[in-house]
């Protein structure tokens, strides 16, 4: 398996899961805008009802998405040679907490496609907002802190890379303390959880475009 990684073809679908990832990202996003703010239980139910299989595949979507970034974060991880080093566990700790945020949100939005009990959907939405702290406060930053680091040092893409993903953690952990007090965060920062989706397809397209380059046998890592 890691022969298969390391050669021409592995970095190209290593960087195809990531593009995969973020193109279902953003179009469970586009056919899933949620209902508009401050809607009643009663416009919350039409919403269920008339949304119902958008939301659904919007579901479906988030929750495969973040698999394949996953697995193109862990792929770059691998080619960096740092699978064995404390960077890269923490970067795989970092991608199981963002995992695990991200199908409790998801659970949230099934649930409020349920209309018994009544007060099923303003709960989950509620619940969805709480769940999003944890993306700012943790998720984003304890998968871009340690992977940041492990592209500074490495060769696999450009260091820029690995500058603008500590600058990511940087900016998702300090909006999760500026905003801690808002139960629900101002729709300017959920939105600007976006822009990790721009690095991550940047990131993936660079790797396909110089996967001859970056699989070169003086390129990869040694640790392997």
């Amino acid at each position: 398996m890691s022969r298969i990684v390391d050669s021409k073809a592995g970095c190209i679908f290593g960087g195809l899961s990531g593009v995969c990832g973020v193109l279902l990202l953003v179009v469970s996003f586009a056919i899933n805008s949620g209902p508009p703010p401050g809607a009643n239980p009663a416009e919350l139910a039409n919403f269920a009802q008339q949304n119902y299989a958008r939301v659904l595949w919007g579901a479906w979507m988030q929750a495969v998405g973040p698999v394949l970034i996953v697995l193109f974060a862990f792929v770059l991880v691998h080619l960096a040679g740092a699978t064995q080093q404390l960077a890269g566990w923490m970067t795989f700790f970092g991608a199981t907490m963002l995992m695990t945020v991200s199908l409790i949100e998801i659970t949230f939005y099934i649930g409020a496609l349920y209309r018994d009990p009544v007060i099923m959907s303003s709960l989950s939405l509620n619940l969805i907002s709480a769940v999003q702290h944890l993306y700012f406060i943790v998720a984003a930053p304890a998968l871009f802190l340690p992977l940041g680091f492990i592209l500074i040092k490495s060769r696999v893409l450009p260091r820029l890379f690995g500058y603008l993903a500590l600058a990511l953690a940087i900016v998702f952990a300090a909006l999760g303390v500026v905003f801690l007090l808002r139960l629900t965060p101002p729709n300017a920062v959920t939105a600007f959880a976006g822009v990790q989706a721009v690095w991550w397809l940047a990131a993936a397209v660079a790797l396909i475009a110089h996967s001859r380059k970056i699989c070169a046998p003086d390129i990869l890592g040694v640790d392997r």
